[in-house]
């Protein structure tokens, strides 16, 4: 069995120009398209990060507020620093359905891409009559 000899030479010494400028113009669209991806799957990255992180400190307050203190005022509020991230916290307390139960909530507000981000979480807390220091019962008080 005896094979063809390709007598054209041309055909096999390489790419031709089209052929060169065609995959050129297809890397012009394609390698922009994949950069910028990139750069919005590190940004949301980041945003996942950082809403992680002020839900840890959400939790962390409202445990503390559940466990250690007794929200006497209505909110408390500070800030906490984590890397280069200010996290602006408040804890509020507020009547639930039942007015013996309080519902306490902490927001966490961060900045995230130059826009402001907030994280909420709440709880119910212990009942007011089961606070030492407590009473359920109204006080009264006199006036001179």
């Amino acid at each position: 069995m005896k094979f063809a000899r390709v007598s054209n030479n041309r055909r096999r010494a390489g790419y031709t120009l089209a052929e060169t400028l065609a995959a050129l113009l297809f890397l012009a669209i394609v390698i922009p398209a994949v950069v910028e991806a990139l750069h919005v799957a590190g940004r949301a990255g980041t945003v996942s990060i950082r809403r992680a992180v002020a839900a840890r400190i959400a939790e962390r307050m409202l445990t503390e507020a559940t466990l250690y203190t007794n929200l006497s005022s209505t909110a408390q509020s500070g800030t906490q620093v984590e890397g280069a991230v200010d996290y602006q916290w408040t804890v509020t307390r507020e009547n639930w359905v039942q007015s013996s139960l309080p519902q306490l909530t902490a927001e966490v507000r961060f900045l995230t891409q130059g826009q402001e981000s907030l994280v909420r979480l709440s709880t119910l807390g212990h009942p007011v009559d089961a606070l030492p220091g407590s009473s359920s019962s109204s006080s009264s008080t006199a006036t001179r």
